[in-house]
């Protein structure tokens, strides 16, 4: 009796089957069946393999040369460069042929001597130069016979000398340089029946311009004389030059 009763259920639970068969292949579930959460999103794919080089474009058209255009202004000039570093020191040259031999240096000259004239008289007073008139040399030109005054020319040492012939009275002169006694010199007559001599001489420190000359320093000492026998001279001349200040060797 049992078996007889659950028969409808049986066939009931048989059509139920069938028909839930036929929606899982027709991928047709119910929404009451899907009761999952959602799944998690899967991962980035992997980047596919680079593509085939394409294939070379068309060559374009040569087109017609344009036109020359105008010249254009000139830029200004660039600022001037940092200066390089010096280079390194060449190789000797080779020797070159002598030359020619050159002419001597002349050394500078300065040189006169000169007297009175004879029997010259002359009114000589203090402070008067003795114009020793008679020149016996005077290459240069640096005494000058109407002033009785030596002018240097090229700066050095000289020296000077005078003799004089004393007669008839006693004789006092100074040397002078440029306005200033440099030596002084004196003879005493004392009535002697022939004259004496006085001499002297110094060495004197000149540059260009400087002047020598012989003064009577007492009026009534004035007893310088000159005759056929007997001479009165004044001489200089150059013992040595300072070459790098003269003129010659400029």
């Amino acid at each position: 009796m049992t078996s007889l009763r659950m028969l409808p259920l049986l066939h009931s639970l048989l059509i139920l089957q069938v028909h839930l068969s036929n929606q899982l292949e027709d991928n047709k579930i119910p929404p009451s069946l899907c009761t999952g959460h959602p799944g998690i999103p899967g991962s980035p794919g992997v980047h596919g393999s680079p593509g085939q080089p394409g294939r070379d474009g068309r060559d374009g058209r040569d087109a017609a040369p344009a036109e020359k255009g105008e010249k254009g202004d000139r830029g200004e000039a660039g600022e001037t460069g940092v200066r390089g570093l010096t280079g390194d020191r060449g190789d000797p040259g080779q020797k070159g042929e002598r030359g020619q031999a050159g002419e001597c240096a002349v050394a500078p000259k300065s040189a006169f001597s000169a007297k009175l004239s004879d029997g010259l008289t002359l009114p000589l007073n203090v402070g008067d130069a003795v114009r020793f008139d008679q020149i016996m040399l005077n290459e240069q030109g640096d005494y000058n016979s109407e002033t009785g005054r030596f002018t240097c020319k090229v700066p050095g040492v000289y020296y000077f000398a005078v003799h004089a012939t004393v007669y008839r009275a006693s004789l006092q002169f100074d040397l002078m340089k440029n306005g200033h006694t440099v030596a002084s010199y004196f003879q005493f007559y004392g009535n002697w029946p022939k004259p004496a001599s006085l001499s002297g001489g110094s060495l004197l420190h000149l540059v260009p311009g400087d002047q020598v000359w012989v003064q009577m320093a007492l009026s009534e000492y004035n007893g310088i004389y000159s005759s056929t026998k007997t001479d009165s001279t004044f001489t200089g001349f150059l013992v040595y030059s300072y070459w790098k200040n003269s003129a010659v060797f400029a």
